[in-house]
């Protein structure tokens, strides 16, 4: 069983004004807020973490009677630090990751993800998708070799956010605050960072905009 961390603690600035009363993990989209179309993807797997940070009380009271473990962060630790820090709720082994601001058609990340991870040959395993399939600004872009090794590549496939990794290096990292793109980077280099693409459809709910966008990409797969 592989424990996740949904990572929930941000401040919106960009879905302001919705956000101005609200963690954006509490921004509806198809009438359910963000954190729940985001566990959805996840619950099954192992134990489930999300950090928390601004309204933390509002995150604190929906997600109560849940079987959720809520970390808080006085300070805002970026995904890097926001990882290390919830460690001793996730243990020693790889951890799947996710943002809480996506929303997914087509199968479960929680089935995608896992099927394909080789901890052999992997320290880390990222969900792509093309961008014919991608809804809203998306993220890194990355080539996928023959072997599933991942590389920088401005047309490439687009990162969800979403990885397995193993977050052994980040117990030496001197910062507070960082981001895993660091460790996603020194893998890479490494060859040992892959990819493996979502066969349905994703949208990356950034912006109050994004929210219709979203929300037609679920009518359509309905």
């Amino acid at each position: 069983m592989i424990p996740v961390m949904v990572f929930a603690a941000g401040l919106g600035t960009r879905m302001r004004p919705l956000t101005n009363d609200r963690p954006k993990a509490m921004v509806e989209v198809a009438g359910r807020a963000l954190i729940d179309h985001a566990l959805d993807q996840v619950t099954g797997l192992g134990r489930i973490v999300v950090n928390t940070h601004y309204h933390a009380e509002q995150l604190r009271d929906h997600l109560a009677g849940r079987d959720v473990t809520l970390v808080h962060e006085p300070v805002l630790l970026e995904t890097g630090g926001g990882l290390r820090n919830a460690l001793p709720h996730l243990g020693a082994g790889p951890v799947l990751t996710m943002n809480s601001d996506s929303v997914w058609t087509g199968p479960r990340v929680a089935h995608t993800l896992p099927a394909a991870w080789d901890p052999d040959r992997m320290d880390g395993l990222m969900l792509l998708v093309p961008e014919g399939r991608a809804v809203g600004r998306g993220g890194a872009r990355f080539a996928v070799d023959g072997q599933g090794r991942l590389s920088r590549d401005d047309a490439g496939l687009i990162a969800t956010g979403v990885t397995i990794v193993k977050p052994d290096a980040l117990t030496d990292d001197p910062r507070q605050v960082f981001s895993l793109r660091d460790l996603w980077f020194d893998m890479m280099a490494r060859g040992r960072f892959c990819g493996v693409v979502h066969p349905g459809h994703w949208a990356d709910v950034g912006t109050p905009q994004g929210i219709d966008a979203a929300e037609a990409m679920l009518r359509q797969a309905a």
